[in-house]
């Protein structure tokens, strides 16, 4: 048996201006609300044409759920034609970013990520059943409306949405 189990993948597209600098703040706000870990695993910056330049950032936010189960989430964020624009907003100058956006969202449970049940067929039969009895279910289902609130929050902030996140309840989150 494998020692993760992946969810299934969330794409967000976006064209148009928005606060990039903000979108990032909300981005590691999220993470810090949610107890993860965040890191920025990769950055690349292509030099500029005309049209703008192109960034390709991959962020990895990490959180132990117990002793034997650890949430992972990579967001895979890649702009083009990304150019500062000065836009008049209730009377003040302010610097946003037109661009183009694709998001990838990638989750997955890892079990035994400290190792404990490496060796013999019995103890790794031994880990499964613990995987299993330990609430696989349920911390599948957690990470699962977890990412879709973080999609959420993302579509909310390029004001894709309605306000609401429908998953919020089902998690006891306010």
């Amino acid at each position: 048996m494998s020692k993760d189990a992946k969810l299934p993948q969330m794409t967000l597209r976006y064209s148009g201006i928005f606060d990039w600098d903000g979108l990032y703040a909300a981005i590691i706000d999220w993470a810090k609300l949610h107890s993860y870990k965040w890191t920025e695993k990769a950055y690349k910056h292509k030099v500029p044409s005309p049209a703008g330049a192109e960034e390709e950032i991959e962020w990895v936010l990490e959180t132990k759920a117990t002793e034997y189960l650890k949430y992972h989430i990579t967001i895979n964020v890649h702009t083009w034609d990304m150019i500062d624009v000065d836009v008049d907003v209730n009377g003040k100058k302010r610097t946003l970013t037109s661009a183009r956006v694709y998001i990838i969202i990638d989750a997955k449970l890892e079990y035994d990520w400290q190792n404990r049940f490496l060796g013999s067929k019995f103890l790794q039969n031994l880990a499964d059943k613990y995987f299993f009895i330990s609430g696989s279910v349920y911390h599948w289902d957690t990470l699962y409306y977890r990412v879709w609130g973080l999609h959420g929050m993302v579509k909310k902030y390029f004001d894709m949405q309605s306000k609401n996140n429908h998953y919020k309840k089902y998690l006891g989150e306010n």
